[in-house]
C-alpha cells in the first residue's frame, strides 16, 4: 500500500507517519512539506518513478540535489516532495506524487498568523482545492481530511452529538470559519467524484508532549513563561464553566487516520477521549481548585492582548472551547472498531510536561524549537 501525508512533518502529521511505519501493509509513505525535515540524503535514484522532478526550489538540499529520504528519526524512510500546497502550480506538482496512491492523507494547515486570514487562507482553502484536483487527477481512491470538532455549529455541553451534527463553524473565529469552509469543499467532492471513498476526521484538541514548543509558540508566544508548569502549581485556576472541551492523543488520532484507510471506510468520524476536559480538571491538573467566571471578561482581556500582539492566541479560540458541542465518538469505535489508549487527563498531562520543557521534535522545521 502507497499512501502520501500531506503535512507529514508537523504534529499530526509525525504521528500518522510512526503509526504507517508501523503497518506492514504500507510498503511507501511519501510526505509533501513545504520544508523538508533535517537530515535528508540525496536522492540515488534520479527524477521521482512517479513522475518527473518538479518540486520546485524547495525540494533541493543546499548541495544541489534532490532528497530522497531521511536516514533516521521520525521521519526515516519516507519519500519527501518539497510543495507549497497553497502555490500557483501546485496541482502539476502533486499529481504525479499522487499517482498509484491507495490514499492521500491531508492535514496542512496554517495556524498563524492570524492577524493575516489571506496568508491562512492560502494554505487551508486553496492548499485544500489543490490537493483535491491532484487526487482527482491522479485518480487517487481514498482521500482522508483532518477537520475538527471546530467545524461543528455551537451545540449541547450537556450531551454529545453524533456527526450529522451541523457544520457551520463559529463565526467568530478563523479557524472555525476555515474548517467549516473545508467541509463544505468536501461535500462538493463527493458529489462530484462518487468513485472516491473521502473520509473526514474531527477530532478534539490534539495532544502529545514532543510538540511543546510549537504549542508554546503558536499559543502562547514568547512573553508568556511557561517553565513554571513543571513544579509550581496554581491554588485557583478561573475559567468560565462552559470551556469544557475534549483532547486526543496524537498517536490515538493517527491509528485512527490508518483504520480509516485500512478498512477503506468513508464518512465523517468524532475522535476523543476520555474524560472531558471541564474546568475542574484542568484546575486539578494545575494543582488548584477551578474558579467559575463569566466567559466575556476574559474574552475582551484576550482580544486586546491578541490585538496589542501580546499573545499570538486569538479570542476565537476561547469561543470555540465554549460554544462547540461534545461529541460522541461511537462511529468511530463501530465503523474503525478505534478506542483511545490514552485517557484526556495523560494526554493534557503530556502536552502540559512538553509546554513546560519547550520540547521538540529536532528534525522537523515546524516542530523544533
Amino acid at each position: 500500500m502507497r499512501v502520501v501525508v500531506v503535512g507529514a512533518s508537523g504534529n499530526v502529521g509525525t504521528a500518522v507517519v510512526q503509526r504507517l511505519k508501523a503497518a506492514p501493509e504500507v510498503t511507501e509513505i511519501v510526505g509533501i512539506v513545504r520544508h523538508i525535515p533535517d537530515r535528508h540524503i540525496p536522492d540515488q535514484h534520479g527524477p521521482d518513478e512517479h513522475g518527473p522532478d518538479q518540486h520546485g526550489p524547495d525540494q533541493h538540499s543546499p548541495d544541489g540535489h534532490s532528497p530522497d529520504v531521511t536516514p533516521g528519526g521520525p521521519y526515516d524512510g519516507v519519500r519527501w516532495h518539497a510543495v507549497d500546497v497553497g502555490a500557483p502550480g501546485a496541482v502539476r506538482t502533486l499529481t504525479p506524487a499522487f499517482a498509484g496512491a491507495d490514499a492521500v492523507i491531508h492535514l496542512a494547515w496554517l495556524l498563524q498568523p492570524n492577524h493575516d486570514e489571506a496568508v491562512m487562507a492560502r494554505t487551508n482553502i486553496t492548499g485544500l482545492a489543490n490537493v483535491l484536483d491532484a487526487v482527482r487527477a491522479a485518480a487517487v481512491p481514498q482521500i482522508v481530511v483532518a477537520s475538527s470538532v471546530g467545524a461543528y455549529s455551537p451545540g449541547p455541553k450537556h450531551r454529545a452529538v453524533d456527526e450529522s451534527w451541523p457544520v457551520g463553524g463559529i463565526h467568530t473565529s478563523h479557524y472555525a470559519k476555515f474548517k467549516a469552509a473545508n467541509e463544505r469543499m468536501l461535500t462538493v467532492f463527493e458529489d462530484e467524484n462518487p468513485g472516491t471513498i473521502v473520509t473526514r476526521m474531527r477530532p478534539g484538541l490534539v495532544m502529545q508532549h514532543d510538540v511543546g514548543a510549537e504549542l508554546k509558540r503558536l499559543f502562547l508566544g514568547p512573553l508568556v513563561p511557561t517553565r513554571w508548569l513543571a513544579t509550581a502549581r496554581l491554588p485557583i485556576v478561573p475559567l468560565p464553566r462552559r470551556a469544557i472541551s475534549q483532547v486526543v492523543h496524537a498517536d490515538d488520532l493517527a491509528d485512527a487516520f490508518w483504520r480509516a484507510i485500512d478498512r477503506r471506510a468513508g464518512g465523517a468520524f468524532n475522535i476523543a477521549t476520555l474524560p472531558v476536559v471541564d474546568p475542574a480538571l484542568v484546575a486539578g491538573l494545575l494543582g488548584g481548585r477551578p474558579l467559575p467566571i463569566r466567559a466575556a471578561p476574559i474574552r475582551a482581556l484576550l482580544d486586546l492582548a491578541w490585538r496589542l500582539r501580546l499573545v499570538p492566541v486569538d479570542p476565537g479560540w476561547l469561543d470555540i472551547a465554549v460554544t462547540v458541542p461534545l461529541m460522541s465518538t461511537d462511529r468511530a469505535r463501530d465503523v474503525l472498531g478505534w478506542s483511545p489508549r490514552i485517557d484526556a487527563r495523560t494526554a493534557l498531562r503530556a502536552a502540559v510536561d512538553g509546554v513546560a520543557a519547550h520540547s521538540d521534535v529536532a528534525d522537523s522545521p515546524h516542530l523544533r524549537r
